[in-house]
Order: structure tokens, then sequence, then C-alpha cells
């Protein structure tokens, strides 16, 4: 199986963060989903796969090729959480200055994702709510026959409705054969319908890159009554919090025989692990 990104021990460095010592790999074919807590990371290695920003060190392949290939921008189709676009232009304006950037332009299709999105070719980019923009931004990004889609936070902010509506799209996308998208969010219930894989940072680290199945499938919630968290070996508990009457944490399957009878388990979610390793984390 070919990769689409592939990352090698790639270290940045700022004053008050880094990413030390990523290593990640994101399957051809594949939906990934990238989490993590806000300032974990993820805004910051995106923008060094896409050479928005200077490594300190590593090694960054993307579609087979160095990143640092310029014509890789061809087969990239790239949307941040808020579309940069000249204020003044229309759909219209924007259909011609993409089909000078972009060999693989197709106005037809992206006239087609303006219907689609009920988007006026004639309307002034700055005057359009951010769903508006949002939408622009994807027919954009779709529209050039990108191999890779590179998708910072494109659905925060949106109504359920329209994340609805750009999953969908999205799906759509990925019924082509070769396709793959890098799918940065902390709206994790949208991972949770559309993703296969999950990369997941934490702190500038990568804490796990691999199936969603099998990392949902890795964990689960327990809780209980004060008199059953003694019982516990505490050590297994990740992100344990204790309230009046009780407890609440996350374990590993492979830890769960032995529980007392009165702990319940309950299946994990994508926020549950982020939440309770955010907890563990914050505690060292």
């Amino acid at each position: 199986m070919s990769n689409a990104i592939e990352i090698r021990n790639l270290n940045k460095r700022y004053k008050n963060f880094s990413l030390e010592n990523i290593n990640l790999s994101v399957p051809s074919g594949y939906i990934c989903g990238f989490i993590g807590q806000n300032g974990a990371g993820k805004t910051t290695t995106m923008k060094l796969i896409l050479n928005m920003a200077l490594k300190d060190s590593g090694e960054i392949y993307v579609l087979g090729q160095s990143n640092d290939n310029y014509m890789l921008k061809e087969d990239l189709g790239v949307l941040f959480d808020q579309p940069y676009f000249q204020e003044d232009w229309t759909p219209s304006d924007i259909d011609k200055a993409m089909s000078l950037f972009y060999r693989n332009w197709d106005g037809e299709a992206f006239r087609g994702y303006l219907s689609k999105f009920s988007l006026n070719p004639r309307q002034k980019f700055k005057t359009l709510s951010r769903g508006m923009k949002m939408k622009l931004g994807l027919a954009v990004t779709l529209s050039h026959d990108a191999k890779l889609l590179l998708l910072d936070e494109p659905t925060s902010g949106l109504d359920p409705v329209m994340r609805d509506e750009i999953l969908d799209i999205l799906r759509e996308y990925m019924a082509a054969e070769d396709k793959t998208i890098f799918f940065s969010t902390h709206i994790t219930s949208d991972l949770e319908r559309i993703a296969d894989y999950i990369v997941y940072i934490f702190n500038g680290k990568i804490i796990y890159s691999g199936l969603k199945d099998d990392l949902i499938g890795k964990y689960c919630v327990i809780r209980g009554g004060e008199n059953d968290l003694p019982l516990l070996n505490r050590r297994n508990l990740i992100g344990c919090r204790e309230y009046y009457g009780g407890f609440e944490a996350m374990i590993e399957m492979d830890n769960i025989g032995g529980l007392p009878s009165g702990v319940i388990t309950e299946n994990v979610t994508l926020d549950d692990i982020m939440i309770f390793m955010g907890r563990e984390g914050a505690r060292k």
C-alpha cells in the first residue's frame, strides 16, 4: 500500500511550542482524521507538509515525492478554516483566476458545485456568510482533480445541516480511485462518521496513528462508586476523575479483567479519548 503522506523524524521548534520527532504515514485511499486539542500542533504540521513553514529537521513526502517539489501543488486541494480570496471577487472571478493556476482546472465542475451549493456566481466574496465561504472554498478545492485533500477545520462553526452536506461531498470525492483526505478537526463526531484512519497528536507528539476502529477498540470508559476505586490498580486508569460518590476513568481493554462488580463499562468515543488523555497529560 502506498502512502499519500509520509513524515519521518520531523522537528519544528518555536519559542513556546515544538513538534518533536513526528513520524506518521497516511495510506492512499483513506479518509484520515487528524485530531488533538487546540494548540497540539495540527495546523503547524499541515503548514509544514505544505511548505508554508520551514522544518528544523526531518523528511516529508507527499504522493511519493519530497514536499519541496512545487509541482505537487497541482495534485493538492487545500482548505483552511477560513478561505482567502480577494474581497471584491465573485465566484466567476475566482473561476477565471484559478484556470490560470491549475492545468487541470475544470470550470464546468466548479460551476456545478456553485449550483449545488446555491452560490451566486456574481456575489462578492466579502458579502458571503461563513458557511457560504466554506462551500466556495470547497468548490475550488474539488475542481482541479486533486489527488490529496488537506483540510484544516473545514466544518468548524458550521451548523449541523451544512456540515452534513460537506461530509456528503467528501464521500463523493472518495468514490474516485486513488483519492485521499487528510482532515484536521476538533469535531470528532464528523470523523466517527466518515474517517477510516486516525492520527492523534498531543502536545506536539504523535500519540496514535492507525485505523480508527483499532483506536476506539483499544479503550473503554469505566464508572463506579467511591468504594470501588480503592479496589482498582490506579496505574491502569487514564484521566481518572473523582466526584462526590464515585469516579470515572478510561482504561485499556486489556486491563478490564477483574473489575469490581459495581463498576460499569461503556464504549469509548474519539471525544472520550481526547478528554481522558487530556486529563492524564495535565497531571504530568
